[in-house]
């Protein structure tokens, strides 16, 4: 046994250090041997769910590029373990690990529904779209067992307010009646994420997301009951799933879905670390040229922060991804629409209830 062992059910495979903090974590092999004779775990791979208590719960998004103006999070960390997800570098604010960390020490914030309907009912707010899981995914398995969103769909539908939803997990079928209920308002637009069609692929990118499968059925329910979706294509990485952008436009188009959007993978921060430990111990053949053309979409570097590039890259590759996604969109997504959402109704509701006079 060596410091080299998989991580089994995990995405990032060791804990990066905290830039915040003075101190680091090292799996020693003398440690992880001492265990093995001893006949002691190590590392019992288990989540932790960390109650948090913040004082507000809708965050103004104010980069440029993002595509929404204000979201909220019930959890921190994700579950899901993503190996390529760019909010893991959110979780050394915490004083946490961005690698395993991230996906074994949840933060639930118990309070959300009820910091939500205090901003509703706010006099100063004007209605504005507010996307759930702008960093971690609302429907991560924390969701089975505290059911935050859920409670938090509630809350918008009393007050007849937008939300965006953006998931990868089929749980968001549990929520089907609350979702059919905001739409009959125009209040409701689900972003479903679809990285690969390859199951393989899935497993080891995103270890503990919902299958393909069953993420294409999720698109397909939501569409039969009216419910607009949009596939997210994200992150596009070269060399992994770059040669699926057709196939995939495809097959979420064919489920039901109005519009497609992608990303160019980017590895900011530490995870720039975290993946490319990752993929020399994941995919030790493929690991260099994959890392050579993420870099050759970013300037040479696996670290983009540029805005306006940082998502979309540039450079020959990325230009390939844009010219294979125009034909995509063309081909499967011409003459479909994506609406845009109700923000007319929630002054009238400020009370929880509609105003006659």
């Amino acid at each position: 046994m060596n410091s080299n062992t998989s991580v089994k059910g995990r995405g990032a495979q060791k804990n990066t250090s905290n830039k915040f903090s003075a101190y680091s974590y090292e799996t020693r092999d003398d440690f992880l041997e001492f265990c093995r004779v001893e006949g002691e775990v190590a590392d019992r791979n288990k989540t932790q769910y960390l109650p948090i208590f913040p004082k507000t719960i809708v965050n103004k998004v104010t980069s440029p590029d993002v595509g929404m103006s204000y979201s909220m999070n019930m959890y921190q960390g994700c579950e899901h373990g993503c190996i390529y997800c760019y909010a893991r570098n959110a979780h050394e604010f915490w004083g946490y690990s961005a690698g395993l960390d991230f996906e074994r020490k949840i933060l639930v914030k118990h309070d959300a529904p009820k910091l939500l309907e205090a901003k509703l009912r706010s006099i100063s707010w004007k209605a504005n779209t507010i996307v759930l899981s702008g960093n971690t995914d609302c429907y991560q398995p924390a969701e089975q067992k505290f059911q935050l969103t859920r409670k938090c769909l509630e809350i918008f539908l009393k007050y007849r307010h937008p939300v965006g939803i953006i998931t990868k997990n089929a749980l968001i079928l549990r929520d089907l009646d609350i979702l059919k209920e905001l739409n009959e308002y125009g209040l409701i637009g689900v972003n479903i994420s679809v990285t690969s069609l390859s199951e393989e692929t899935r497993r080891i990118l995103e270890p503990r997301t919902t299958t393909i499968k069953k993420r294409l059925e999720a698109i397909r329910v939501l569409s039969e009951n009216g419910i607009p979706v949009n596939a997210m294509l994200a992150p596009i990485i070269p060399g992994i799933n770059s040669h699926e952008i057709l196939s995939l436009a495809k097959a979420v188009s064919e489920h039901g879905a109005l519009s497609m959007a992608f990303t160019v993978v980017r590895l900011n921060g530490a995870i720039g670390e975290i993946f490319t430990d990752w993929i020399r111990k994941t995919l030790p053949d493929k690991a260099e040229k994959v890392l050579h053309q993420i870099q050759e979409c970013h300037g040479g570097r696996l670290n983009d922060s540029r805005f306006g590039l940082r998502s979309r890259g540039d450079g020959i590759i990325a230009t390939q991804i844009h010219d294979m996604v125009r034909l995509a969109k063309r081909k499967y997504f011409e003459g479909k629409t994506f609406p845009k959402l109700n923000t007319t109704l929630h002054e009238a509701y400020k009370d929880g209830q509609l105003k006659l006079f």
